[in-house]
């Protein structure tokens, strides 16, 4: 049996790199997806380009100036003459918020009752609220150093004692970086999908060549051709996941402060599901196009419903039942854990367990069906 089953993921190895198209899939793409998530698929919100009307022109606006060109939200691009030629600028896309400052803004200002207009271009939703609450922020900052330099000069900042002071701490993402929550979910994505791509299709591309029915008349038995079809993906598809989290560590500086060892071992565990869905395919599909529609079609649902892109808590509360039956879910929530927050076992043991049933049960449903198509 040893021998046989050797031959056969032998066989699988050498097929595979002989096709160039597969191996600069499993190597390449792994790589590419990296990159653009990990830098396009971002919320950080910087450099947000600003157009500025100041109609005071005095030492008091160019102090309120300088608070927002400190910041690096925001980029102080372009001066408006005119209200018309602010919004021409906002319209045309140049500028994605605006500034206006009255004419009687010094006057106004050591009076206490100054306003400034501050205007956000609402048509992308992500940017506008990120950039509202930094406005809004530096505004508050601003107004109470203001506040504190006139307390300063008049001798009352020696009786006036803020009553609350809050002391905020960010723990395992100091600077709030969204490479360090989208990179660990990439792990997750390459080892679903490219277990379930390349299972299906290599199962199926037997059939359409006819090879497989060669394989069948031999002595193999049928779980020796399950789990020699399937071991070089689960190889293939650890080298990826490890593959990421070198790249993103030295990369991207995303920390790695659980057990590599325990990460290898229940992403091992997680590639059963990604292995059913790619066995299942194969029962069901005639053609390489026909796998890959099946697969995709379970994809896409664990695309978004796994809490790779979007928080699980803001959604309805049916698509939080729903996704209780995707194990992507629980891999995203154990790897962002292990890497980000380096705890042991004993704080994912839910998900674990539920991640390593849905894993069996797929596989053993989508192998028993396999097993009987051969026969």
């Amino acid at each position: 049996m040893q021998s046989r089953l050797i031959s056969i993921i032998r066989k699988e190895f050498i097929q595979l790199f002989r096709d160039r198209r597969m191996v600069i899939l499993i190597v390449i793409l792994p790589i590419m997806q990296l990159f653009l998530l990990g830098y396009a698929a971002t919320n950080d919100v910087r450099d947000v380009p600003m157009v500025i009307y100041d109609q005071s022109l005095s030492a008091e606006s160019r102090d309120l100036l300088d608070a927002y060109r400190a910041a690096d939200y925001f980029a102080l691009k372009y001066s408006a003459a005119s209200d018309s030629e602010l919004r021409q600028l906002i319209e045309k896309g140049q500028a994605g918020v605006g500034i206006i400052i009255p004419p009687d803004y010094a006057e106004q200002l050591h009076a206490g009752q100054a306003q400034v207009a501050f205007i956000l271009d609402g048509s992308d939703p992500t940017m506008a609220t990120t950039a509202l609450s930094a406005a809004q922020l530096i505004a508050q900052q601003h107004a109470t150093a203001l506040l504190l330099e006139k307390l300063s000069t008049s001798g009352l900042n020696l009786r006036l004692q803020p009553p609350l002071e809050m002391r905020t701490t960010v723990w395992y993402n100091p600077d709030l970086v969204s490479a360090y929550f989208m990179i660990p979910g990439v792990i997750g994505m390459i080892l679903y999908a490219i277990t379930a791509i390349l299972t299906a299709s290599a199962v199926v591309r037997e059939r359409e060549r006819g090879t497989i029915e060669q394989l069948i008349v031999t002595p193999i038995r049928p779980m020796e051709l399950v789990v020699g079809k399937i071991t070089p993906y689960v190889i293939l598809s650890l080298f990826d996941a490890f593959e990421v989290i070198a790249i993103g560590h030295f990369w991207f500086g995303v920390p790695v402060r659980g057990s590599l060892l325990l990460i290898g071992v229940l992403s091992t565990l997680f590639l059963f599901s990604g292995l059913g869905i790619g066995l299942f395919a194969s029962t069901v599909a005639n053609t390489q196009q026909e796998a890959m529609l099946t697969v995709w079609l379970t994809l896409l649902p664990a695309i978004f419903l796994s809490g790779f892109f979007f928080p699980l808590q803001n959604m309805p509360k049916l698509l939080q039942w729903i996704s209780l039956l995707i194990p992507l879910r629980y891999y995203m929530e154990i790897i962002r854990v292990l890497l980000l927050k380096g705890v042991g076992i004993e704080s994912i043991l839910n998900e674990v367990i539920a991640m390593t049933l849905f894993g069996v049960l797929i596989m053993g449903a989508a192998a028993r069906r396999f097993r009987k198509r051969l026969d």
